[in-house]
């Protein structure tokens, strides 16, 4: 933890003036998406308050709102831990998603449509993986999808899928293969982004439905042989 704190103590700078339980919760969400506080860790307020200089009541509400987001939760007598998701939970996830990624190409509309940031993040992906840095082809990953959401234009509609992608990077963290888990995909994102760059959006949305479908058992065969393993006596 000691680590992590001091690393913490980086992000101050990032509050300003204007330091809010909001600003805390971004901060947070952040590195816990970005596994720095992986599943399962408690959270010390004493030490993580000093590393921010936050006062105690501004990191609860911090805690709060994370917890409200499923990304934290608070065990009585124990403290606030990283949140470690159920089988039920990262299939609940994949169902969210289907759901609104789907529906996000289904509405596009006429070609041409904005593209460039998607593209950026195909390429992200692949620099990544020449590098043969695979946790930032999984976030390379992450960035592709959140910009495929984006396309719709919407701020609700990105509030509530930033959400659902940093609960889906708690299971990614559990994994122990992200070699295996991930580079299929890179090939996949490229194609959905061909599909659109042709303007033929009902081709990007059967790859994206084929896509999700294939993920979540992947994903699920991978996390509950990782979960079983860790609750094993």
């Amino acid at each position: 933890m000691a680590e992590q704190l001091t690393g913490l103590a980086d992000d101050r700078a990032l509050l300003g003036r204007t330091s809010t339980a909001e600003r805390v919760s971004d901060i947070l969400r952040s590195r816990i998406a970005e596994g720095y506080f992986p599943p399962g860790t408690r959270l010390s307020e004493d030490g993580i308050g000093g590393a921010l200089g936050v006062s105690r009541n501004t990191l609860r509400e911090a805690f709060r709102l994370l917890t409200h987001e499923r990304l934290l939760v608070h065990e009585l007598n124990r403290g606030v831990f990283v949140r470690v998701l159920t089988v039920e939970d990262v299939e609940d996830i994949y169902r969210t998603r289907a759901l609104v990624e789907c529906a996000v190409v289904r509405g596009l509309g006429d070609p041409p449509y904005a593209l460039e940031s998607l593209s950026a993040a195909v390429t992200e992906g692949r620099s990544a993986a020449t590098a043969d840095d695979w946790k930032a082809v999984g976030t390379a990953n992450i960035h592709f999808h959140r910009e495929l959401v984006a396309l719709a234009g919407s701020e609700r509609t990105d509030e509530l899928m930033r959400s659902v992608f940093a609960e889906l990077r708690l299971a990614f963290h559990v994994v122990d293969d992200p070699h295996a888990l991930h580079e299929p995909y890179l090939a996949r994102n490229r194609e959905i982004l061909e599909s659109l760059q042709r303007g033929d959006r009902r081709a990007a949305e059967r790859l994206l439905e084929t896509y999700l479908t294939d993920s979540l058992e992947r994903v699920v065969e991978v996390y509950r042989r990782r979960v079983g393993e860790d609750s094993a006596p």
